[in-house]
């Protein structure tokens, strides 16, 4: 039967929630944010700068038309024309309609990119922030760059202190020297903390803040019973050892890394297994790795030499943290490939530099930092780190196991042809044949006959520890027989001991990329990296398979675009050429992966090499070949024999046949793939001219940040120098790290960090209310093993974190922000954890971990290019909302509403909106309403209809107990009393339309989705 109380309960609802949008709207502060200033420094300001200055700027040689474009206020003054800037209005403003080339065409050498111009008009429309600065000055007036002194006048650079908790009149109310920081404070203005929060309240905000979940009605009554003085921290060493505060906390770090399983842009293509990255991070997190290995594991993973293994799989966990760099927004076949690299690396030392350094180094690429110490300089020096890396699906499950069965190959077969070449060392026997390498040449790429160690680059280990040989001794087999074989010319060969390898990937949604169908995960070969200088490359191969040349690290290859960068090539090609003419000026390697079950052998590779020079590479082989044919020849008339060497040697021989066919079948054959880095070869990157791709400068050596460590090269023992880069950050004396990290746990247990602006701890950022506090937490935090966890239990067993969230007016008149921490805010959850509360209290929350992302259900307003193809459930399989699909074009409009954040860049602190849409959706989405319906279900399973009275208030009670951890007051109790229907009858006690109804009542409270 229709509730007649259901539309008034609803309409009562929607008007309790709208007036709480009736103050204070976010739009209406004219105080630009930081995220704002941000966007127009790495957005906006380098547009500015590179198409604009030249001529209208303070250094532009002849001003023109009196017009000057590097300060808000010349903008808005404008020029001969009048005023150029309209804030808050895009389509008003005279700069948006010349870039637009609808009345002036500005720049005239011709119009900026779509990109470009969707991003000035996005600055105009918020109001053109521009951060608060001097006016600008000619090179002539301008102060010179002080990097140092930059450094030495900002907090955030100087050395962590050790303070000595101060001391406070109220000695009975601190239970830790955080305490003792936040009351000596309130001291001092005069203030007093509040009181404790309720047990109940207390309980919730554990389970929230620790699990993302809230306290079953039986999990909360076992807590309020427990009476014991110890009784909040047993609890808060129960969550902390929960499965459930890996994927609380994952969901934290995913913010900061812009996770995400697609690339966005045109189609949203895969991006592949990211999931094994989001497996890793709630791992970790729940295994309590120390936080300095965390960040060696995403800055340098694959190059640990002692890597952290699963403790019961045994697969090579460290690897896993490299897929960070990898989870931003690819471009789908650019046309200025190397600006679209210089995109993406931008993004990458974006998001690395604020999630582990709080800094905005990515805000120097164009000039030296407007307002930090951070230079050009150093921005390039850490672009170096990634010129020297590179992209590729590992097969991290079986990458431990199947080196050990690689090194255990390499001295099998080097005891095995070291004894059998003894047994052949007659005078009789031909000598090993030298293969004459060619001559220095500077059209050589790589030759594989004097090819450096460090340049021997494969993921997986197909092609052994070293190249083969001319003349060196193989086994291999007729007709199922083992026969030795002598090797016929020097050269990166793969070997079919490795057959069979199958990687698992995830089935995906769009795999438009054409590499995607080369099954390449543990199989390739790469070369040194090298710069195309006429495009002409000839590569000496024998056997089948593909070659792929990766121009600038691109690797979203569709269409025809890039389709000259991939080459099939059969065992008919001795030689196999690639036309790289258009991209001439760039960096490019080249990928040998063998096709299924052949075998390949890559000689060498030329660059421009003339018909000359071919021949001789020829000829040099058929030196080898013929002295490495008349050697097999030899051996062959030795083994038909019947003297005691063929006899020794066949016995060899079969020995070793045996030998590697038992190793061969400890090979791990299966194993899923996930992104990582592979180390490349070690490069440093040119500085970029006002950050154009199409204008470097000199060369800036690898270094960390000048202000920290100074801007000398770093010591660099081979590659990239990531490892290296992976200590400068760690390391202690580094106050950058170990502030940003033990501020990001307080932001989410407390609901504000120390120090505001989590991601910025530099000028635009805010500076820190407790900065003795902050240095307290990050030294106990190094001495504490670095623990994440135990930072976490230390800070909420204080007073202060348990304090309520009911404020003294006395306090909030003094201290209306409450800086001071005189109470808790109350804090809103987050649209994951909202989404997660709705599937606990109706029962339907599935608690699997891991695997592959449930696809987002889509609704009919999601469409476009790249639309999934797979609708996923409506309540996503109830998994959990971290297990949910994140597609970047296609994001969840539920998570949207309540704050979710597009996965661009670090978000360690996420906006927190009050608007009408967000109490419009727990309204209305059929998501809400489906559950509410099972939570009335599940109510009247629990306790189902009996002719006691009572039955209805048990229910009543136990549904409060659930959803917001209390009992009813005697007034709510009431009022849902009579909502139902009163008196109580058997037909209100079944009806589960009534039972749906109130259940969506309580979820459309505000305590329903607020901590207090």
């Amino acid at each position: 039967m229709k509730n007649p109380f259901r539309s008034t309960l609803c309409s009562l609802s929607v008007a309790i929630v709208l007036v709480c949008f009736q103050s204070d709207p976010c739009w209406a502060s004219e105080a630009a944010t930081p995220e704002q200033l941000e966007f127009f420094e790495k957005r906006v300001r380098p547009i500015l700068v590179e198409h604009c200055y030249a001529c209208h700027s303070v250094d532009a040689a002849k001003l023109q038309a009196g017009l000057r474009v590097d300060s808000r206020a010349a903008l808005i003054e404008g020029g001969d024309s009048g005023t150029s800037l309209e804030p808050g209005d895009a389509d008003a403003s005279l700069l948006v309609e010349a870039i637009r080339y609808e009345s002036y065409e500005m720049p005239p050498k011709g119009k900026l990119p779509d990109g470009e111009i969707a991003a000035i008009e996005e600055w105009v429309a918020m109001g053109a922030p521009w951060p608060d600065e001097p006016p600008p000055q000619s090179d002539r007036q301008r102060d010179a760059f002080d990097l140092q002194q930059r450094a030495a006048e900002h907090w955030a650079w100087q050395p962590l202190t050790s303070p000595t908790p101060p001391p406070v009149s109220d000695t009975a109310w601190p239970r830790s020297d955080i305490d003792r920081f936040i009351l000596h404070r309130l001291e001092q203005a005069d203030l007093r903390p509040s009181q404790d929060t309720d047990r109940n309240s207390l309980a919730r905000r554990l389970y929230f803040d620790l699990t993302g979940l809230p306290p079953t009605a039986d999990q909360l009554q076992s807590f309020l019973d427990d009476t014991r003085e110890e009784a909040t921290a047993y609890l808060v060493d129960q969550l902390l050892d929960s499965p459930r505060f890996g994927e609380r906390w994952g969901r934290h770090w995913l913010d900061l890394v812009r996770y995400a399983e697609s690339r966005g842009h045109e189609f949203d293509n895969d991006s592949r297994n990211a999931y094994q990255y989001r497996d890793y991070v709630i791992r970790g997190l729940n295994a309590d790795v120390p936080y300095d290995q965390w960040i060696r594991e995403h800055i340098a993973g694959d190059l640990l030499p002692s890597p952290r293994l699963h403790p019961e799989s045994k697969f090579n966990e460290s690897v896993l943290g490299t897929g960070f760099w990898f989870l931003g927004e690819w471009v789908h076949s650019p046309v200025d490939i190397r600006k679209e690299e210089s995109d993406r690396f931008d993004n990458m030392i974006d998001v690395m530099s604020k999630t582990f350094l709080g800094v905005t180094v990515a805000c120097a690429r164009c000039h030296d930092h407007k307002f930090d110490a951070i230079s050009t300089a150093d921005y390039y020096a850490l672009s170096g780190f990634l010129q020297g890396s590179d992209y590729r699906q590992v097969r991290f499950e079986s990458l431990q196991h199947n080196q050990a069965i690689a090194d255990r190959l390499s001295e099998l077969d080097a005891k095995y042809q070291t004894e059998i070449e003894a047994a052949l060392s007659k005078p009789s026997y031909p000598p090993t044949p030298v293969g004459a390498p060619l001559p220095p040449d500077a059209s050589l790429v790589v030759d594989y006959a004097t090819i450096d160690a460090a340049d021997y680059i494969q993921n997986g280990f197909v092609f052994g520890d070293r190249p083969r040989n001319a003349g060196e001794l193989q086994i291999t087999s007729i007709d199922g027989q083992p026969k030795l074989h002598v090797v016929r010319r020097t050269a990166a060969a793969s070997d079919r001991f490795w057959d069979g390898l199958r990687s698992i990937h995830e089935k995906g949604i769009h795999h438009r990329n054409s590499l995607l169908k080369i099954p390449r995960a543990g199989r390739t070969l790469r070369t040194p990296t090298f710069e195309v200088q006429q495009g002409n490359i000839a590569c000496r191969v024998h056997g089948s398979g593909h070659v792929v040349a990766c121009v600038d690290s691109h690797r979203l290859v569709a269409g025809p675009l890039h389709g000259q960068t991939i080459k099939e090539f059969s065992a008919k090609q001795n030689w196999v050429h690639l036309n790289l003419q258009r991209y001439i000026g760039h960096r490019v390697h080249l990928e040998f992966t063998p096709a299924k079950d052949a075998t390949l052998e890559i000689s060498m590779v030329l660059k421009n090499a003339s018909p000359e020079q071919l021949k001789a590479a020829e000829a040099n082989e058929a030196l080898q070949v013929a002295s490495a044919t008349e050697r097999q020849q030899h051996l062959d008339e030795i083994m038909t024999g019947e003297s005691d060497v063929a006899s020794t040697v066949r016995d060899l021989v079969q020995r070793w046949a045996d030998a590697r066919a038992s190793l061969k079948q400890q090979i791990q054959i299966e194993s899923h793939a996930a992104m990582a880095m592979l180390d490349g070869t070690g490069e440093d990157d040119h500085v970029l001219i006002r950050g154009n791709s199409s204008n470097p400068g000199k060369l800036e050596p690898r270094h960390f940040l000048t202000a920290i460590t100074g801007d000398q090269p770093l010591p660099i023992a081979r590659g990239s120098g990531r490892l290296e880069l992976a200590e400068q950050i760690v390391d202690p004396n580094n106050p950058l790290t170990w502030r940003v990290i033990v501020n990001r746990v307080w932001h989410h247990l407390m609901g504000r960090g120390i120090v505001p602006t989590t991601d910025d701890f530099g000028v635009l950022g805010q500076r820190p209310t407790h900065p003795d506090l902050l240095d307290h937490l990050a030294i106990r935090f190094q001495a504490d093993g670095r623990s994440i966890k135990q930072l976490i239990r230390y800070i909420v067993l204080s007073r202060t974190y348990q304090m309520s969230a009911l404020a003294d007016p006395a306090a909030v008149a003094a201290d209306p922000k409450n800086l001071l921490w005189h109470h808790r805010w109350p804090k809103r959850l987050e649209g994951e954890a909202i989404r997660d509360s709705l599937l606990t209290i109706s029962g339907s929350l599935n608690d699997q971990m891991y695997g592959e992302p449930i696809p987002i259900h889509l609704t009919g307003f999601m469409d476009g290019r790249g639309r999934p193809g797979v609708n996923g459930p409506l309540d996503g399989a109830g998994r959990r909302s971290i297990y949910i699909s994140v597609r970047r074009n296609f994001l969840s409009p539920f998570m949207l509403t309540f704050d979710s954040p597009v996965p661009f860049s670090t978000m360690g602190r996420r906006n927190v909106s009050n608007v009408p849409a967000q109490a419009l959706i727990l309204m209305n989405d059929p998501l809400v309403v489906a559950q509410a319906q099972r939570w009335a279900e599940r109510t009247i399973e629990r306790f189902p209809s009996s002719a006691d009275p009572s039955v209805a208030e048990q229910r009543i009670r136990w549904m409060y107990q659930t959803a917001i951890a209390r009992q009813p007051t005697g007034r709510e109790l009431q009022l849902a009393l009579e909502f139902l229907g009163s008196p109580t009858t058997a037909e209100t006690l079944t009806d589960i339309s009534r039972w749906a109804d109130l259940a969506h009542a309580i979820i459309n409270t505000k305590e329903f989705i607020f901590l207090r």
